[in-house]
């Protein structure tokens, strides 16, 4: 079973919107729908549980059948904090599944993520036991304490982007999620999956994502999302893809 945990329990405080930003509509359509559809129509998952703030819950249910995301098992209320909510999630789903079901963790205001990176972090947990998308930085990452002064320069090669999904068998993020909330510290600083399966020594393995896999936080995002939803559209209707235009020229270039 392969099942895709979306949490979308945020405010939009950052966004600066009249409604959370995972219900912001673009084109006519929330964001979250974007997201939610990527899994639904996913051949490798099975099911989707959605967290989001509880007096979205009714909305929720009337996109889904609007939409007709067949594959939502349940949704369930958001908690105090992400973590929150996604455990809230990871406990419904392993009330209804195998415990040795692949769960994936994704952003709901994450809606370009490829159906390659999904497919590779399913595959990355039956190898490797979790899967953790990210992307190369293209821009040197400095590192500070104070938010003034440089305290140091990593290598740029040996730097990463975290991004989602998140992915692992439930049994084992459940483990690692009820570890840190045993603790006294519980969800301070654990800012995603990886760092809370890292926190119990466990090894945390890579897998490349897609460059459009955007998180749409702010209004400049918003910018982004239509742009890339632009570029979308006109691949599927007019075959205008940049890959389509420059290996041409390439092939060209090279006889």
């Amino acid at each position: 079973m392969n099942i895709a945990i979306i949490f979308a329990g945020g405010s939009g405080v950052r966004m600066g919107a009249g409604v959370p930003k995972q219900f912001l509509e673009i084109n006519g359509k929330p964001i979250i729908v974007y997201t939610l559809q990527l899994f639904q129509y996913h051949d490798m998952i099975d099911k989707i549980y959605i967290s989001v703030l509880k007096q979205f819950i009714p909305y929720m249910e009337d996109l889904i059948g609007e939409y007709h995301l067949r594959k939502v098992a349940g949704v369930l209320p958001g908690g105090k904090t992400a973590q929150d909510s996604i455990y809230n999630a990871l406990k419904v789903a392993e009330s209804e599944n195998a415990k040795d079901s692949v769960v994936l963790i994704h952003d709901g205001v994450r809606p370009f993520v490829s159906y390659e990176v999904i497919r590779d972090n399913i595959e990355s947990v039956k190898r490797f036991g979790n899967g953790i998308t990210c992307t190369p930085c293209f821009e040197t990452i400095l590192i500070s304490q104070d938010g003034e002064e440089v305290g140091a320069v990593p290598y740029r090669k040996e730097t990463f982007a975290a991004q989602a999904p998140q992915s692992f068998y439930l049994k084992d993020i459940l483990e690692a999620h009820d570890a840190v909330r045993a603790t006294q510290s519980g969800y301070d600083n654990m800012v995603d999956a990886c760092t809370i399966i890292r926190s119990q020594g466990k090894k945390a393995h890579m897998v490349m994502g897609n460059r459009g896999n955007i998180k749409v936080t702010t209004p400049e995002d918003v910018y982004i999302f239509r742009g890339l939803l632009q570029y979308k559209e006109n691949e599927q209707a007019f075959g205008l893809g940049l890959t389509d235009r420059i290996e041409p020229r390439l092939n060209r270039m090279h006889r």
